[in-house]
């Protein structure tokens, strides 16, 4: 029998933030600037990402407001997983006719994302979505590309993504 692997890391904290701060010049490059931006990060792995974007994004250009969203009761998995409310939505801004990043760390099924396009109709009518995750894990069950991507990273179903500001983990 072979022996059991603990946990990997795939990137270090320089990787994430070398990861972070081209994904920041892609998003000013693909919108022609800052102007009508709004980060939104999805509760919980991907809200310290859009606030460490947002961070980037203030150097490079202007600064963006930033938002979380949590998609708890837009899911259509309920039924497979439990609810757990009392992460923060907190969107600051209209999103009416702006360009809003919806920011997460992992993309994998994409079942997160359809439930946050959902939950966004709450607050306004965005002119653009776009989508920027630290790892991409492949395993599609619904048409939905992520914009902006830190690393590609093919996994097995069964393995556990891990993503902190100290790097991205498999378990």
């Amino acid at each position: 029998m072979p022996p059991t692997m603990g946990p990997r890391e795939v990137l270090s904290a320089d990787d994430i933030r070398r990861a972070l701060t081209r994904i920041a010049h892609e998003i000013v490059e693909r919108n022609h600037g800052t102007d009508g931006v709004v980060l939104v990060g999805l509760q919980r792995g991907g809200v310290w990402i859009a606030d460490e974007l947002a961070g980037i994004l203030a150097g490079i250009e202007q600064p963006v407001p930033v938002g979380s969203l949590d998609v708890s009761f837009h899911r259509d998995d309920v039924g497979l997983r439990p609810i757990v409310p009392g992460h923060v939505t907190a969107i600051p801004v209209s999103l009416d006719g702006r360009t809003v990043v919806l920011v997460d760390d992992v993309l994998f099924t994409g079942r997160t994302v359809r439930a946050a396009l959902e939950a966004l109709n709450e607050y306004g009518r965005p002119h653009a979505v776009q989508l920027a995750v630290i790892v991409d894990r492949g395993h599609r069950q619904l048409p939905i590309r992520p914009d902006y991507v830190g690393k590609n990273l093919p996994t097995a179903g069964d393995e556990d993504v891990q993503v902190s500001p100290d790097g991205v983990v498999i378990a």
